[in-house]
């Protein structure tokens, strides 16, 4: 690695942010990618969170948590404390929603920020957890700095995320990929790796799971493939309007892609030094 990773910045950030928040948002999604929005659902989740040695004596924080799902689960599943941060208020609303309903609303909260400007102290979190987003954030040289900030030393962070090996994302892709999230800016597996050095971290854990993205896209075309039908019978409403000609036609092509190993998914975990 001989280069210093680039970042993207500009006027046009916060749309950016704004429009990747409102896509997790949507009802739309939740019906296409249900609770858990990214590749290998909560099972990747509670993956990680082995990964990161959760347990009831850790603070974690999950950043870019969308409406809860991981960190409830994750309270749940080890005991810790979990405060998610979310750039959609909406989201945040649902996910304390969520919570409270939950059995351990005594451990899990959220609130609104950016995770390139993270509204906590310095060095108050054991871990930090981020699911399918890092690719999403404008400087994302600038949220690794920050997660390193908020991390106690020793501290580790978990990432779940998309990678790409093309120089740019197909045509016919890019509407499929920005439906199932904002991905257009998925980074080589070595480019992640770059930010968390650059920003002060050690690597500890690089796991390709190229097939969790295979099973979601996989899933997401034999969603489309019943809701057709039901629309067409008048016994689904969907959320939005879709054109599922164009949509299943993305869902294989992404197929293709990923089999083709142009896509494909990667966990990483890195530690404070």
């Amino acid at each position: 690695m001989n280069s210093k990773p680039e970042t993207v910045t500009g006027n046009d950030d916060q749309d950016l942010k704004s429009c990747c928040a409102n896509v997790y948002q949507s009802d739309l999604a939740r019906f296409l990618l249900g609770d858990s929005f990214h590749p290998g659902g909560i099972a990747l989740t509670e993956y990680l969170g082995t990964l990161l040695q959760l347990g009831p004596d850790k603070q974690l924080l999950d950043v870019a948590a969308g409406q809860g799902t991981s960190a409830i689960h994750l309270a749940q599943r080890f005991g810790c404390n979990v405060l998610g941060i979310e750039y959609s208020a909406v989201s945040v609303e649902r996910a304390n929603e969520a919570a409270q309903a939950s059995d351990v609303a005594h451990l899990v909260t959220f609130k609104q920020g950016d995770a390139e400007h993270l509204p906590v102290s310095a060095e108050s979190y054991d871990a930090l957890i981020c699911e399918c987003a890092f690719c999403t954030f404008p400087n994302k040289a600038l949220a690794a700095t920050e997660f390193l900030r908020v991390l106690k030393p020793g501290g580790m962070v978990g990432l779940s995320d998309l990678t790409r090996k093309t120089a740019e994302v197909p045509a016919d892709l890019q509407g499929l990929l920005a439906w199932i999230a904002c991905i257009a800016d998925a980074q080589p597996l070595e480019r992640y790796v770059q930010y968390l050095v650059t920003a002060g971290f050690s690597m500890q854990t690089l796991e390709q799971h190229d097939q969790a993205l295979s099973d979601m896209v996989r899933e997401i075309h034999g969603k489309l493939l019943g809701a057709e039908l039901l629309v067409k019978l008048n016994k689904l409403q969907l959320p939005g309007t879709i054109d599922f000609g164009q949509a299943k036609t993305m869902a294989r092509a992404a197929a293709t892609a990923i089999k083709a190993q142009q896509f494909g998914y990667a966990v990483m975990t890195a530690s404070k030094v």
